[in-house]
């Protein structure tokens, strides 16, 4: 999402880190870039002129004019006031008696009801025993929306046909308590547009089982939009936090760094994508790196650790230390990989320059080379993974004809499957001392 401000800030701060020493000049040139930039991508006006305003203060004070490397030390203060502006990080209230109502809110089409299954995984994952509320009875295929997600994730979905919202959450409380549940979590209506019948629906249910938690879901694609929507709904509905969904679509990103500031209601999760995986805790920091091109190594480990199972993982890695690491292992591993998420937005985590490297290729580049890859193993026989060395000229036709690829495909991935095989050899035998250094 922030492809094209990341580009153009790293592009500032490119200029800045070539002067040994800043003036005041250079400084505000260096803000109108910064400016420009938060404006382009959407940025609430006001959140912008006072952002700059605190960089500028810092910039041109003896913070900057007392560092050894000045351009490094701006985009450190641009960084922090960036986390400053994003708003610190609060985390859902399961306090009190139970079950706990969460209310999911918002307008339609903003990815309620796909967001309340992905919150059920996340609440599940940390113990919580969870009931979900089909409370959209307008909406048609909500309902079953809902339901399917729900068998998806085998957490129970409850619902009664022609009892109203308010009526139907007082209900599923009740049944949550009778059944041992600690969450419930509400999918309410939406609309189309903000309106005094919606709101007077969600009031009802509100004051009729007092949720710990109400989320508005908002879509960060219509951008500034997302904004008011947000103010809307908070001078009705008391908000406690919002989710921004879409955050890996092509918008420009502005309501994620403006919404905080103009809204005062935090950000409690990021919708990353359309699996039921696809939802993060938010963290300004971690954000904030993405911004700015620094990555997001956290993020990806936390990625990797849900995606790839820890005991095979270890056995995978004894295997390539070991120089026996198979075809079959590269194409375990690739499933894996795809566990994790689009492959752009992997490549977007990558910190300093392995990032700026992998911006080089585009997701859809890189996409395609990983289908072709995967096409090419998957018509191998279990044998031809296992022992490359079989792969004579007859088999790689086969192979070739069977995958939709050339010969050559074929040849280069058994040439990089070698040189992977050559290169751990070469580190064990090293002691390790042959693994470069990554992240320096």
């Amino acid at each position: 999402m922030f492809e094209n401000l990341t580009e153009r800030l790293n592009e500032v701060f490119k200029e800045l880190r070539r002067h040994g020493k800043l003036t005041e000049a250079d400084v505000d040139q260096a803000m109108r870039q910064v400016r420009l930039a938060l404006l382009e991508a959407d940025v609430n006006y006001a959140v912008v002129k006072d952002f700059v305003a605190r960089v500028r203060e810092r910039a041109v004070g003896h913070e900057v004019s007392r560092a050894l490397n000045p351009g490094q030390q701006i985009v450190k203060i641009v960084h922090e006031e960036l986390i400053e502006t994003l708003g610190a990080p609060e985390r859902l209230n399961l306090s009190g008696p139970k079950p706990r109502v969460i209310m999911l809110i918002g307008l339609q089409g903003s990815g309620k009801t796909t967001h309340s299954a992905k919150l059920a995984r996340v609440l599940r994952g940390q113990g919580e025993r969870v009931l979900l509320v089909a409370g959209d009875p307008y909406r048609p295929a909500a309902v079953r929306q809902l339901e399917t997600l729900g068998q998806r994730l085998d957490v129970p979905v409850f619902y009664e046909e022609g009892v109203p919202p308010p009526q139907l959450a007082v209900k599923a409380v009740e049944a949550a308590k009778k059944g041992g549940y600690s969450v419930v979590i509400l999918d309410t209506a939406g609309r189309s547009q903000l309106d005094d019948e919606l709101m007077k629906e969600l009031q009802a249910i509100r004051s009729r089982v007092d949720p710990a938690e109400v989320l508005l879901v908002a879509d960060a694609m219509i951008g500034q939009e997302a904004v008011n929507i947000a103010k809307g709904f908070r001078d009705v509905i008391p908000l406690t936090g919002l989710i921004l969904t879409k955050m890996d679509g092509d918008a420009r990103g502005g309501a994620a760094i403006s919404i905080r500031s103009v809204t005062g209601v935090p950000i409690k999760y990021l919708g990353t994508g359309e699996s039921l995986e696809a939802l993060e805790t938010y963290d300004p920091g971690r954000l904030a790196s993405r911004i700015l091109g620094m990555g997001d190594v956290i993020g990806l480990i936390e990625r990797a650790e849900a995606a790839f199972d820890e005991k095979t993982a270890r056995q995978q890695a004894e295997r390539m230390m070991s120089g026996e690491f198979t075809l079959q292992d590269f194409a375990d591993q690739l499933r894996q990989l795809r566990k994790m998420g689009p492959l752009g937005q992997i490549l977007e985590m990558l910190p300093g320059g392995m990032g700026q490297l992998a911006r080089q290729i585009s997701p859809q580049e890189a996409e395609k080379q990983l289908k072709i890859t995967e096409a090419i193993i998957n018509s191998m026989t279990l044998e031809e993974r296992r022992k490359p060395d079989v792969l004579n000229a007859s088999r790689r036709r086969r192979i070739a004809r069977g995958s939709g690829t050339d010969v050559q495909d074929v040849n280069r991935l058994i040439k990089q499957y070698r040189e992977a095989q050559r290169m751990f050899k070469t580190i064990k035998k090293s002691g390790m001392r042959g693994l470069p250094r990554l992240f320096g």
